[in-house]
């Protein structure tokens, strides 16, 4: 008798890890709708068909956004604001042209989302609602800002007007996991990932909600290939859009 208890109890011990196993890898694999939240970087009209520095297809991420964001009760935009004459602009470096690079190897671009210009605004079938975030970047004129969460120094942040940062936002939130999309995944999208994960987030990147530049590099990579690199060396998941609608479906059930 005395055996066939501690059989029994080795047993359910077994079934109970089992169990708690698959409860966490669930947990790991299925976004927490509400510990969720979606940042869709610079879907402005300087990055889209007919603007200053347009990522071709760049309009075409809008619809898929749009389809995703009721998924999410926290929803971020991020908006690339420069001031006129900012020191990412060729513009503002006498001799040098688009793309080529500065004294610090800073990739020199078209100017671009100018504050107050029809540039720097949203793409008019943007879905937006009310009480979403808008963090806006690149407004310091002598350091770019291609993440949403630390100017390209590494250290600053962008802060919302209250003064807070978009990382201190969401933790307030319970956010746990970001959903990115947007313009451009080899910019953009790529340093706003790798800063999320700096700073303690789960990431994923809905790939085909997004659009590359692909400058190409020596070696015959792309800026795109490498970024590719860079996101799963850092852990940040790349998926569809598809893929993403079936792990909610899979959570919720």
């Amino acid at each position: 008798m005395f055996r066939f208890l501690c059989l029994s109890l080795i047993f359910y011990s077994i079934i109970s890890t089992t169990n708690l196993f698959a409860t966490d890898a669930k947990t790991n694999t299925y976004p927490h709708p509400k510990k969720t939240a979606l940042i869709i970087v610079d879907i402005q009209n300087s990055f889209c068909p007919g603007g200053e520095l347009p990522v071709t297809d760049g309009d075409k991420v809008v619809p898929i956004v749009n389809n995703l964001r009721d998924l999410f009760p926290t929803v971020v935009l991020s908006q690339d604001y420069h001031p006129r004459g900012h020191s990412s602009f060729a513009s503002s470096h006498e001799g040098k042209a688009f793309f080529e690079t500065d004294e610090e190897g800073n990739v020199l671009w078209p100017d671009h989302c100018v504050q107050g210009s029809p540039g720097a605004e949203f793409h008019k079938d943007l879905v937006r609602k009310e009480g979403d975030l808008v963090i806006k970047k690149g407004t310091n004129p002598k350091v770019d800002s291609y993440s949403a969460f630390y100017e390209n120094d590494k250290k600053t942040p962008p802060r919302f007007d209250d003064g807070k940062t978009l990382t201190e936002v969401l933790r307030e939130r319970g956010i746990t996991t970001l959903v990115l999309g947007g313009l451009a995944y080899d910019f953009c999208v790529g340093w706003t990932a790798e800063d999320a994960v700096k700073d303690g987030f789960k990431v994923i990147v809905v790939k085909d909600a997004t659009r590359s530049i692909a400058m190409p590099l020596p070696g015959g990579k792309t800026t795109e290939t490498v970024m590719d690199e860079r996101l799963a060396a850092a852990g940040v998941e790349v998926i569809t859009a598809e893929e993403l609608k079936a792990r909610f479906a899979a959570s919720a059930g």
